[in-house]
């Protein structure tokens, strides 16, 4: 197992004026209100990885620029620091802007070049994230069409070889094939199994997601499953993949869910959590009851600039003996609401 992200720091990132070693566990619930800072944090992980990757110009040029990604503009913000704790290991860096929207990157440490014995498990730890994004569920989203079937060896991040991945599983890991089915059977009844027969477009052999219901052999298309039905189907495979990697972050996976759904998702997170470190941010006060208060983390907007902290069970064991975690969000007892400036 590749190691998980242990402590965090950033300075000077879009809302993030300042976070320094902050802690992250296994489970790592983030719940605040619109424009608190969640989604500029999962930003920081895809801008991390893109650097990784080799293409982080392509992150900064998608995002706008790098006016776009300093802490109040270049007025304010001089450069960009970061740093992150893999166990005994790390990687730092920092981002100063240039003419127009030209970057540089200085102070790089720790590495992150494959070949280095000391900075190869950071580097690999990653590389292997997996921040999915199952927003687009329309009836032209890529989850609903057919893919290559030789791309199966990860699930996507917005599940487009949702059909292949499958079916590897299917043929390679029918264990961990049938425990999707069955959670899936658990948000909707009536599915009998998918259906992942191969089909020759042109000279490519393709696959898409199909299914049929109970007491029936009449195959359904995707454009039958409801938003979130094939919303939940990728949930559960990316929560129930074989070999995950070594954090899986999800952004908002509540939306367009039945209560019930978002209650056997808490399970499946839950779950997943033995297995992978799992990043989630909600704004569900449903989702939140499914997790223990030590793993909540508050995003809120104080003087202008993101602040996160991690709830602690002592500070509301007593609230606890009469609500609920989402109750308590909702009745802002866990403050981190809107704030109005």
């Amino acid at each position: 197992m590749t190691e998980s992200l242990d402590k965090l720091t950033i300075r000077g990132f879009k809302s993030i004026r300042e976070l320094t070693d902050f802690e992250l566990k296994r489970l790592n619930i983030f719940v605040g209100a619109n424009g608190a800072g969640k989604s500029n944090l999962i930003s920081f992980f895809r801008m991390l990885q893109s650097l990784i990757k080799g293409n982080i110009a392509d992150y900064v040029r998608d995002s706008g620029g790098i006016s776009d990604l300093l802490y109040n503009g270049r007025k304010t913000t001089k450069e960009m620091e970061f740093e992150t704790r893999f166990g005994p290991r790390g990687f730092r860096f920092k981002i100063k802007p240039g003419p127009g929207e030209k970057f540089v990157l200085t102070n790089e440490a720790l590495g992150t070049s494959p070949d280095s014995q000391y900075s190869r498990p950071v580097y690999d730890a990653i590389n292997s994230w997996k921040i999915y994004h199952f927003h687009d569920t329309s009836q032209t989203a890529p989850m609903r069409d057919a893919e290559i079937v030789q791309d199966n060896k990860a699930l996507r991040y917005d599940a487009s070889n949702i059909g292949p991945f499958l079916l590897r599983l299917q043929n390679e890991e029918k264990s961990c094939y049938n425990e999707i089915l069955n959670a899936c059977r658990l948000v909707t009844p009536f599915l009998d199994d998918f259906l992942l027969d191969t089909q020759q477009l042109g000279p490519k052999t393709k696959v898409a997601l199909s299914w049929k219901t109970k007491g029936s052999d009449y195959p359904m298309q995707p454009y039958h499953l409801s938003d979130g039905s094939i919303r939940f189907i990728c949930l559960a495979t990316a929560l129930l993949q074989p070999d995950p990697p070594s954090t899986i972050i999800i952004d908002e996976p509540e939306l367009g869910l039945h209560p019930e759904a978002i209650c056997i998702l808490g399970e499946l997170i839950e779950n997943a959590a033995k297995r992978t470190q799992l990043i989630v941010a909600t704004q569900s006060p449903l989702l939140l009851d499914q997790f223990s208060i030590e793993n909540i983390v508050v995003a809120a907007r104080k003087k202008g600039q993101s602040v996160f902290e991690r709830l602690k069970y002592e500070d509301y064991n007593a609230w606890l003996e009469e609500y609920s975690v989402g109750e308590l969000w909702t009745k802002n007892v866990i403050q981190g609401g809107t704030v109005h400036e």
